[in-house]
């Protein structure tokens, strides 16, 4: 089976090589889709042999679509990993094992993932493991056309392997801050559509077929969504600070939980109503008011 490995960068040379060191053995091609990094990202790129290509930003999933656009035409396997990720020992030898003989229904496997902040690997919260499909046969798999929280979703079966995708940035936290407020903007659009329905709404909810990616969108498509702002955000925090133990990670748990449950989910909240605002205080349409707002164009 022949394997492509596609990563997203820009100024990624704090994880790239780590990320390819990990993967680089399973790999019949890596193609490295670059948009305009300034530091040796691409040089790091070139050292392990990757193909890379540049192409201008617009987001996540048609970056990824444009990378595989350009995998090489005798590729069987896809696989999608971010730069700040990496594969623990046991995850590669689950996926080379599962490659050397993949039943013919079966189109897409999962990896279970395990986010790190500040250095230590978070364990409650209700966000480990986070069963991820990052694996997928190719053809029979493509990734939501949407502007945030985008899954790959496929035709057939689907397996779960074993070992853990680590998800560790090295970045300072006001990077992280920085890049979870671009993230924000992107949530508002997906969120506003959901009341507005200006672009289509590309989705995996689902509340049966036992898939964790479908079940968690179909909960915040179908009941986060409609409580009221500002108040969703706070019971999702103490859901997972409370209910599901995330005072059990200590410090750097109660600032990660805090951060990304709570602060960043008001942000998003605060960014749609902004955008309502604006639309209703100049007498604009949604998608202007989003441009106009959000600086994002649809």
């Amino acid at each position: 089976m022949n394997l492509s490995i596609v990563v997203l960068t820009k100024n990624e040379s704090i994880h790239l090589e780590r990320c390819l060191l990990s993967v680089a053995d399973l790999a019949d091609e890596i193609v490295v889709v670059d948009c305009g990094s300034v530091d040796n990202t691409c040089d790091i790129a070139n050292k392990f042999g990757a193909r890379l290509f540049n192409n201008t930003w617009i987001n996540y999933s048609s970056q990824f679509k444009f990378g595989v656009s350009n995998i090489s035409s005798n590729s069987n396997w896809v696989m999608r990993i971010d730069a700040d990720e990496y594969l623990t020992d046991e995850l590669k030898s689950s996926v080379r094992e599962f490659l050397a003989d993949v039943p013919h229904h079966i189109d897409g496997a999962y990896f279970p993932r395990r986010m790190a902040f500040m250095g230590r690997h978070i364990k409650h919260g209700g966000i480990f493991p986070a069963y991820m499909l990052r694996l997928f046969r190719v053809g029979k798999g493509e990734i939501e056309d949407r502007w945030m929280d985008e899954h790959i979703k496929v035709q057939g079966d689907t397996v779960v392997l074993n070992g853990e995708l680590i998800d560790d940035n090295l970045n300072s936290l006001t990077w992280w801050t920085d890049k979870h407020n671009k993230y924000a903007s992107r949530e508002a659009v997906d969120l506003l559509n959901l009341e507005f329905a200006f672009m289509k709404n590309d989705s995996v909810a689902s509340a049966k077929g036992g898939s964790q990616a479908g079940l968690k969108r179909w909960v915040k498509e179908k009941i986060y969504a409609r409580l009221p702002v500002g108040f969703r955000a706070m019971a999702y925090f103490l859901y997972r600070y409370v209910v599901r133990l995330g005072f059990l990670d200590g410090k750097e748990g109660t600032m990660f939980h805090f951060l990304q449950g709570y602060w960043y989910r008001y942000l998003v909240d605060c960014k749609v109503y902004e955008v309502k605002r604006h639309m209703s205080i100049h007498d604009l349409d949604i998608k202007l008011a989003i441009e106009k707002v959000l600086d994002i164009r649809l």
